[in-house]
């Protein structure tokens, strides 16, 4: 009986971890098949690879422009958010609550209500979305309240004694921020970052609303090849090579992070 609540147990394990991966394992092992049509294995190629990585296609450029909006976004949604989430942290007790909650309904809200909202709101301030400004701002309005929420338990964790006891020696309030604050939150602040980072890459709604006409993220670009029959085969295989390149990267920084932890771990009980 027991044996079989164990082969149960695996056995659900093994069918979520299906369920989660299977999409992504597929596309990986189809970024080496020759043929552009995913139901159809004409044998192992490269070829997808090499017409990502040729600068002269549309999709090495647009991943390029991607991650280069994405960076800027998640390091202005950064500083704003620690910036907030200081503020909301040494507020009192009533009104951090409040600003706490407040913060809390961009993230509980569906995406596309923010980028509609945002969107007439940019129409009601005739902005021009060839600035770039709609974009930044809409994107920064999704990343931003997720640094607030990195930050604040890391806020809640440190020992504010030291801050205090630095300004009792003399330091100034932005030097103690400065070599004592951030230093104690700097694990929230950077997972904020790469929580921003990836909100920014995965983002469709607000970009499709608010980004220039001759702009592409990879999210509008893959659902403009679709939404308008363009004849494209070779340009959504050459994703399915960027899809394996992202997934070979996160399972490489996992398995680096883990021996890191684990070593650790080890020296520590040495």
């Amino acid at each position: 009986m027991v044996k079989l609540k164990s082969i149960l147990k695996w056995l659900f394990i093994g069918l979520i971890l299906a369920f989660i991966y299977f999409p992504i394992v597929f596309l990986t092992i189809n970024s080496f098949n020759e043929s552009d049509i995913i139901q159809k294995w004409d044998g192992f190629s490269l070829d997808h690879y090499k017409y990502f990585f040729n600068f002269e296609n549309e999709p090495i450029r647009v991943v390029g422009q991607t991650l280069l909006l994405a960076v800027v976004v998640a390091f202005l949604s950064t500083i704003l958010g620690t910036i907030g989430a200081i503020g909301i942290f040494y507020s009192k007790k009533k009104t951090g609550k409040v600003l706490t909650e407040v913060n809390r309904l961009p993230v509980i809200n569906a995406d596309v209500v923010t980028a509609i909202s945002f969107a007439l709101l940019v129409s009601f301030l005739n902005i021009d979305k060839s600035t770039y400004i709609p974009l930044l701002l809409g994107q920064m309005l999704l990343c931003t309240p997720f640094v607030v929420l990195s930050i604040i338990p890391k806020l809640k964790q440190m020992d504010n004694n030291l801050y205090e006891a630095a300004l009792d020696l003399g330091a100034t309030p932005r030097k103690a921020m400065f070599s004592v604050l951030i230093p104690q939150i700097l694990p929230g602040i950077l997972s904020g970052f790469l929580l921003s980072l990836t909100l920014s890459l995965d983002d469709y709604v607000i970009a499709a609303y608010t980004k220039p006409d001759s702009f592409k993220t990879i999210s509008t670009h893959i659902y403009g090849l679709d939404k308008n029959n363009v004849v494209g085969p070779k340009i959504k295989a050459a994703y399915w090579a960027f899809t394996a390149i992202i997934f070979f990267i996160i399972v490489l920084i996992v398995v680096i992070s883990n021996v890191i932890a684990y070593k650790k771990t080890r020296s520590k009980k040495r």
